[in-house]
């Protein structure tokens, strides 16, 4: 979808589970016994993961191309007392700079632009973790730019430490399609 058709889903809250406060399931189990650092949420929608995560204490940088997806995130964060540093930006069009080995977690939660895995990983820091969901073609179905074939996601990170991987009905209930989930760790110092 265009950043605009973002912007009327979120202002017609016609889809509740846009505006549902529960973290993905992923998020929690990779990054709960964690160190908190610097954190990075890549297409963060209204914020569920991202105000988690400073919730557990990490340096939490949002970032999505709806305003209107963000005024709802700085709205919860100003409710919750949370810092989440939130920012519009369309990651299509490359207008948020992810500076090299900056970051201890980058998270890419249902939404795929296969493009943004390269300067991702670059983007975490020696050990740091990359956690990424999105959604897979149903059998029969042709592969699309925002979906994986089965097997796909997990070949954006060959050399790295696979922590986590799993592929199959999605665990999240705001999603239901089939779903590809890596926790990756980049290996080195």
């Amino acid at each position: 979808m265009k950043v605009s058709e973002w912007n009327e889903r979120y202002l017609s809250r016609e889809q509740t589970d846009d505006f549902d406060p529960t973290p993905t399931p992923l998020l929690i189990e990779a990054a709960r016994d964690l160190p908190p650092g610097r954190a990075l949420d890549l297409a963060c929608g209204t914020g569920r993961n991202a105000l988690w995560l400073a919730e557990q204490g990490w340096s939490t940088v949002a970032v999505d191309g709806s305003a209107a997806a963000i005024d709802t995130l700085r709205r919860q964060a100003h409710l919750r007392q949370l810092k989440v540093d939130s920012r519009v930006a369309d990651l299509a069009r490359n207008e948020f700079p992810i500076f090299e080995q900056h970051w201890d977690l980058i998270l890419l939660s249902y939404y795929l632009q296969r493009a943004l895995f390269e300067p991702v990983k670059r983007g975490v820091a020696f050990g740091g973790i990359v956690i990424a969901i999105a959604h897979i073609i149903r059998p029969g179905e042709d592969p699309t730019e925002n979906r994986l074939v089965p097997g796909e996601l997990e070949t954006f990170f060959r050399g790295w430490v696979i922590l986590q991987r799993y592929e199959g009905d999605s665990r999240d209930p705001a999603h239901k399609r089939p779903v590809a989930e890596i926790v990756a760790q980049r290996p080195g110092n």
